[in-house]
């Protein structure tokens, strides 16, 4: 088995691998699979709130940079993923594969955080297209995987700690005796009379696979963060979302006919009911265009990544609050007409039924709202998921 090894060694050699190589790509990723956490965990909580969350509404947009970097650090770590694997994946070939219990332990912690972080960005890219080729629930499996994948990381930074802190910096060392270390730790186990395999000349130097993965990752970020960013916009080729694209300019992701609400939208009795402590009061189309609008500009901004700010009109909802005498910091229970679906019930806490710019929309970009914008009347508030921005309104409950 050793004079197999030592041959797969031989034959994967390449001078490039090194400590230092790994340290500065984790160095890069964990930077990545940070972004992506902390973004993560606000979007899942703006969405599954806590008792003790806080919700932000201003920037107005903090949705939408939070999820963009959300997605864009995902998608910028699968190539900074599959160097960092590439770097050490001789060290699959040692044998024996495990030499004690903490060298199994060391070896089982690796495993699970490489296979959850391959499974986690996978999935994560596979849903900014909206396609769900598997069994299990998208959302809250992408949340406790994340969870999996940070312990394990912070799991692995512990126990190479001490490999880590020795290669963080660039040793000052002559180029010769850089070039005569740089397989320190691509070698696989000694081989017959303790010599180490070979070391392959290669045609690239560390510092050129070093630019190679930074100008890849640019590039997947450039040809992608266009969908959430405006000003890179232009460079958008890849993502499955353009900004200006659309009805009325702008994207949609689930239309009236997936909601299955066309004909009761377009019912020219359609109504708008509130209610509160026993009372209610509806309102027709007609009626709240009648009352005193507002103007905002806002961003949609989904949970796939992509978002556009565009001009919203229509009534405040603090407006409708006060008018059936209750308090404009009051949690409401908002209802789609959507038959069935996840969001056709939305739970929107005190803090955005007071926000002056929180609006029950009648149209935008100036026009009246497309069906598949949620016509007659939405739901559009600061900083908050899209998922949340209710379409095709059927009742408000004051709670």
């Amino acid at each position: 088995m050793n004079r197999l090894t030592d041959a797969l060694a031989a034959k994967f050699a390449s001078p490039v691998r090194s400590t230092r190589l790994t340290v500065v790509l984790g160095r890069w990723l964990g930077i990545c699979f940070t972004v992506c956490f902390a973004t993560g965990l606000f979007s899942h909580g703006l969405q599954n709130p806590p008792s003790w969350m806080l919700f932000p509404t201003r920037p107005v947009g903090i949705y939408q940079l939070t999820q963009g970097l959300h997605i864009t650090s995902g998608i910028a770590s699968i190539p900074l993923l599959l160097a960092k694997l590439w770097s050490v994946y001789p060290e699959l070939l040692k044998w024996p594969p495990v030499r004690s219990v903490v060298h199994a332990l060391e070896r089982g912690s690796i495993a699970l955080l490489v296979a959850s972080s391959l499974v986690q960005v996978v999935t994560g890219l596979i849903n900014t297209y909206k396609w769900y080729p598997w069994p299990f629930p998208f959302r809250e499996t992408h949340y406790w995987l994340s969870w999996v994948v940070w312990g394990s990381l912070l799991l692995h930074i512990a126990v190479k700690l001490p490999l880590i802190a020795g290669h963080w910096r660039r040793a000052r060392r002559p180029r010769e005796a850089e070039v005569t270390t740089a397989a320190e730790v691509m070698t696989t186990a000694a081989g017959p009379g303790g010599r180490q395999p070979p070391a392959v000349a290669g045609r690239w130097s560390r510092r050129g696979f070093l630019a190679a993965v930074g100008v890849t990752t640019g590039a997947v970020v450039l040809g992608t963060a266009g969908q959430s960013f405006a000003w890179l916009s232009p460079a958008n080729f890849f993502a499955p979302r353009k900004m200006g694209t659309g009805p009325q300019g702008v994207p949609v992701n689930r239309t009236a006919a997936d909601a299955k609400v066309g004909p009761l939208a377009q019912n020219p009795g359609w109504k708008l009911n509130i209610s509160y402590r026993g009372q209610s009061r509806s309102y027709t189309l007609g009626e709240l265009g009648a009352l005193p609008q507002a103007e905002h500009d806002l961003p949609i901004a989904c949970v796939e990544g992509w978002s556009q700010t565009v001009r919203w009109r229509g009534v405040r909802i603090r407006d409708l609050v006060q008018a059936m005498g209750a308090a404009p910091e009051s949690d409401l229970l908002v209802t789609s007409l959507e038959p069935e679906g996840a969001y056709r019930f939305m739970s929107m806490p005190a803090v955005y039924t007071a926000d002056e710019q929180t609006l029950v929309a009648l149209e935008l970009n100036g026009g009246v709202l497309e069906l598949d914008h949620g016509y007659p009347a939405r739901i559009i508030a600061p900083g908050r998921p899209g998922v949340l921005q209710t379409k095709w309104l059927q009742s408000l409950e004051i709670l």
